[in-house]
């Protein structure tokens, strides 16, 4: 009988040790881990939703609320998952959904009907953009004060516009997108937005040299520039889109609301944070995941829906999501600080 062959052995006569599996098997792990955690959150949000208001929590037109309040939150998470993964942030998102929302629905804007409102808004959300991303990649400003300095010249600007009044649209073709007959197969038009905004931005980010470099950019600036990556010219296009994403959440707020207002998108910003944290990417860059983003903004969004229908007070329901938020950062840098 054959023998089988023997382990190859060092010059000293040890058998040498087997190769550690590689570093993207270990990602994808935990990956997968993080995941099901947050499934699993959200299952148990859905449970108690099931059995503290049966009756109202599981009916389909509430679900159907849900979905539809989480796309256009989702749609700007969307957008800060790639900032934050490299490395950056945006303060100034809520305030870009309202200057865009209130811009999108002036009277002068109306007049041209459907394709007027849409295209202003998205060019107003990625005009914003532009200017944080040559501020923070070009100015040399950190993003914090780039975007903190937007935020408060959105809002300053929205309530000009406004002069502090609601504004109605009164384009059929738009507000028709919000009622039932409009809906897919039982799905609202909002929640397939969001739901192809999702997807591209799933593609971009794990199937792209885009994704790669803004990963790339997160992990090591310095290291990616040595590699040949443009350093701002990445960043200035990370702020682009994520001006777009919020043009095309301030859309879909117009569609949700059937108006504009200077108050649209009130802390946002806060919301997009802590959706993308929680779901897994890393506030200090070089990882991020938008299915982990999509999951965060669901497990929010159930959230305030199960307090709203329970009569449970505001400020309650904010603890709840601060402890949310602190408990998913520690988990984080325990997760780093292990690997």
């Amino acid at each position: 009988m054959t023998q089988p062959a023997s382990p190859p052995r060092t010059g000293t006569g040890k058998v040498p040790a087997a190769a550690p599996p590689p570093a993207w098997r270990a990602l994808a792990g935990r990956a997968d881990v993080r995941t099901l955690s947050l499934l699993g959150v959200l299952a148990v949000l859905i449970v108690i939703g099931g059995v503290t208001k049966p009756d109202e929590f599981l009916d389909t037109r509430n679900l159907q609320l849900v979905l539809t309040q989480a796309s256009v939150i989702g749609v700007v998470t969307v957008g800060m998952t790639f900032v934050i993964t490299s490395g950056g942030i945006d303060l100034s998102v809520g305030a870009i959904v309202a200057l865009a929302s209130v811009w999108a629905t002036t009277v002068a804007t109306q007049d041209f009907g459907f394709a007027g409102i849409l295209f202003t808004a998205v060019i107003v959300g990625v005009g914003c953009g532009l200017v944080n991303g040559l501020l923070v990649a070009y100015g040399g400003l950190v993003p914090f004060i780039a975007t903190l300095a937007m935020l408060a010249s959105a809002r300053g600007l929205a309530l000009q516009i406004t002069d502090g009044r609601t504004q109605i649209v009164t384009v059929d073709s738009v507000l028709s997108l919000g009622e039932r007959d409009a809906y897919v197969l039982g799905i609202p038009p909002l929640v397939l937005v969001f739901a192809v905004v999702t997807v591209i931005g799933w593609l971009v980010l794990n199937r792209t040299t885009f994704g790669r470099r803004t990963v790339a950019v997160g992990g090591n600036a310095e290291a990616a520039r040595l590699a040949g990556i443009d350093v701002r010219r990445q960043r200035l296009y990370l702020y682009l889109l994520s001006g777009l994403c919020c043009g095309i959440a301030a859309f879909l707020l117009i569609i949700l609301s059937g108006s504009g207002q200077n108050t649209n998108g009130n802390l946002y910003e806060l919301d997009a944070i802590a959706a993308a944290i929680i779901g897994g990417t890393l506030l200090t860059g070089g990882r991020g995941t938008i299915t982990g983003s999509v999951l965060g903004v669901l497990i929010f969004t159930t959230i305030t829906d199960i307090f709203a229908l329970n009569n449970l007070q505001t400020d309650v329901q904010q603890i709840a999501k601060g402890a949310i938020i602190v408990a998913a950062v520690l988990v984080q840098r325990r997760t780093a600080t292990s690997t």
